[in-house]
């Protein structure tokens, strides 16, 4: 959607100049047509992406009730999929102690990885590739199958860390690219 805006207002701006170098005031009508347009994309994204965040907050707060969640039975396990709270991306002053306090997750988040303290000081060091999805709190190696149909970001692991970025617990980034790393040294 923003591709789109992109690509409407550098049309608008083209058209604009166009209209200042002919002296028709038909382009300068045009660009200011294509803003309008641009404009309303923006307005209908942000009211889209509102509703969607106000249809997913009843299921949360469902799931908050003690009284409605299901326990698991005795001698299994609660699986981190159970646990459906909503986490916005990690801002760079949240990452305190994070390995004292467990990370809440989005519906469909795929948890974090337990990375072991060697494996986390290999990748600390290395300049890999990973990717994130915008407003989930994991990194992933770019094959992990929880991304299939997500846009991602790719970031340098370095940065992700440094981010608030914790890896994800499906394709384990921290013990491939630490393993990966190792069989080439």
């Amino acid at each position: 959607m923003l591709f789109i805006v992109l690509v409407l207002v550098l049309a608008a701006l083209g058209l604009l100049v166009a209209a200042l170098i002919t002296a028709n005031s038909l382009w300068a009508w045009i660009s200011i047509g294509l803003s309008v347009v641009a404009g309303l994309l923006l307005l209908f994204d942000l009211l889209r992406r509102r509703k969607k965040r106000a249809a997913e907050t009843p299921a949360e707060e469902a799931a908050e009730d003690p009284a409605e969640e299901d326990e698991p039975a005795e001698g299994e396990e609660k699986k981190p999929e159970d646990a459906e709270q909503t986490v916005l991306m990690p801002a760079a002053g949240e990452l305190g102690d994070a390995e004292d306090t467990p990370e809440p997750q989005q519906s469909g988040d795929p948890g974090e990885e337990e990375s072991d303290p060697a494996d986390v000081a290999v990748v600390s060091e290395l300049e890999i590739e990973v990717v994130v999805v915008d407003e989930y709190p994991r990194y992933h190696v770019t094959s992990c199958e929880w991304l299939e149909t997500r846009d991602t970001i790719p970031l340098g692991i370095g940065e992700a860390r440094q981010l608030g970025f914790t890896p994800c617990a499906l394709c384990t980034p921290d013990a491939e690219i630490a393993g990966q790393h190792r069989e080439k040294a």
